[in-house]
């Protein structure tokens, strides 16, 4: 079976870090990017970011850059999201999700704020940002 869980979010005062992951498998994990994204409550969900299947190439939502990196470790089938300098705004249950098509047609989505037709979805972990 596939699975994708994301784990490790929790509360942190404003500008504080956090390092959530991202398990998987039942799938080729590298043949797959990955992304993050997030829901807070009342809003649609968004991407924050994405890492290629070679993790060579990254990709980050305007608000987050420079404040969080994403990496993988393909021989661990595990992919982190490294946020710091964390603000209220970005509370919000944070997913992992993996697609197979193109990486160029996957940031291209993202960037114009799609973020439906990916291959797989985990559950997510809550991420709370107190002011």
């Amino acid at each position: 079976d596939v699975q994708l869980q994301a784990s490790g979010g929790g509360l942190v005062q404003t500008g504080g870090s956090l390092r959530p992951s991202c398990a998987a498998s039942g799938f080729t994990f590298d043949d797959y990017v990955i992304g993050w994204f997030r829901q807070a409550p009342g809003n649609e969900r968004e991407g924050v970011s994405c890492i290629s299947s070679s993790g060579g190439s990254t990709y980050y939502r305007d608000s987050v850059k420079g404040r969080f990196t994403i990496s993988r470790d393909n021989a661990k089938n595990m992919v982190y999201l490294e946020m710091s300098s964390l603000r209220p705004e970005d509370t919000a249950v944070y997913h992992c999700a993996a697609d197979k098509r193109p990486w160029v047609s996957i940031i291209a989505r993202m960037g114009r704020g799609y973020h439906h037709g990916w291959d797989y979805w985990g559950k997510g972990t809550l991420v709370t940002v107190s002011a």
